[in-house]
């Protein structure tokens, strides 16, 4: 698979841009563990167009990324331009399009999934951002606005015509936002489509192994991204990546090893915080997914949460580890809502 004249290889695996979650610490360790492309979080093009400091700090990209995008959204097609240029200052590989966030904060604003509700709008957005970098451009978004507007077949047709270089698709509408099942059908039908020739790559629900060959298969996808599925979970690329080779799974990791690789995330975090108190905030959401299946785990939990101090977490770490050295987390009843 290709994306301009960047070679990605045969089903690259994708990190999915996700808001307060793929930070540089949680990137880190999906690189780490197999994921072999990177996504920023999604940036606001009117944070960009106002310059906040803090958006700028999202746009910096480490040499473990690449290969790695810049995700923008808005609904202002002239913010977007600028925010594209910006972002094309801060040198990813490529830039990617939002049109896919399904939050009212963001859709309901006409931005994300909104532009799903105003093709026409969503097509010259994508055209003007195209024409406004030198850098590929790619675009995210989902089936359509509800079940009895689903388009994403046309819709893929007319990004790919105005220089769209690759296509996710999320297998879900607007109006379902991450409930019920993601329906890779039609993401297989944009697929199937002889007028397309950009890649498609699917995305939802990827939350196993066998899931990720189960849609792969079925869609014929040129690539898959995980989101949801990697929270507490990096090193589900590396399981996806061996299942996809070997046909076997591999064991789940001990919880010992799990706790060094969230040491290993934290100070990843540490570094890169400008204090280590907003390191362990970043973490929280983390924490929080990191062992699932342990019996007797909820006191844990709750000190992982409550913790404010570094060397309070590394101990509560280095006591998980100790209690549980040898267990195994379980992921078979994992969800991702």
């Amino acid at each position: 698979m290709k994306i301009g004249n960047l070679e990605l290889g045969n089903l690259p695996l994708f990190l999915a841009p996700m808001e307060d979650v793929t930070y540089k610490s949680f990137r880190f360790l999906c690189k780490k563990f197999g994921a072999d492309v990177m996504s920023t979080e999604f940036i606001s093009a009117e944070a960009i167009k106002r310059e906040m400091e803090a958006t700028k700090r999202k746009m910096t990209i480490f040499d473990f990324d690449r290969p790695i995008a810049i995700q923008i959204y808005g609904s202002n097609i002239d913010s977007m331009i600028l925010a594209a240029k910006v972002a094309e200052e801060a040198k990813p590989d490529y830039i990617d399009i939002n049109f896919g966030c399904p939050m009212k904060k963001i859709a309901g604003k006409g931005a994300g999934a909104g532009l799903l509700r105003d093709i026409p709008k969503m097509i010259k957005m994508a055209g003007e951002v195209v024409k406004a970098v030198n850098l590929p451009v790619t675009a995210k978004t989902r089936l359509g606005w509800d079940l009895s507007d689903m388009a994403i077949v046309d819709i893929a047709e007319k990004l790919q015509d105005i220089g769209i270089q690759a296509l996710t698709i999320h297998g879900r509408t607007r109006s379902q936002l991450f409930s019920g099942e993601a329906d890779w059908t039609l993401i297989g039908e944009v697929k199937a489509n002889p007028r397309m020739y950009i890649p498609i790559i699917g995305n939802g629900d990827i939350s196993s192994p066998e899931k990720a060959k189960a849609f792969a298969d079925q869609s014929g996808v040129d690539g898959l991204m995980v989101g949801r599925g990697a929270i507490g979970r990096p090193w589900i690329f590396r399981d996806i990546r061996h299942y996809l080779e070997k046909g076997e799974l591999l064991p789940p990791p001990a919880v010992p090893e799990v706790v060094e690789s969230i040491k290993e995330q934290l100070s990843q975090s540490i570094s890169w915080k400008p204090e280590p108190r907003g390191a362990i905030l970043e973490m929280r959401r983390h924490f929080a997914r990191y062992f699932p299946g342990l019996t007797d785990f909820r006191t844990f939990r709750i000190q992982l949460l409550q913790a404010i101090e570094v060397n309070e977490v590394i101990q509560i770490l280095d006591a998980i580890a100790t209690k549980y050295a040898d267990h195994r987390v379980d992921y078979t009843h994992i969800s991702l809502k």
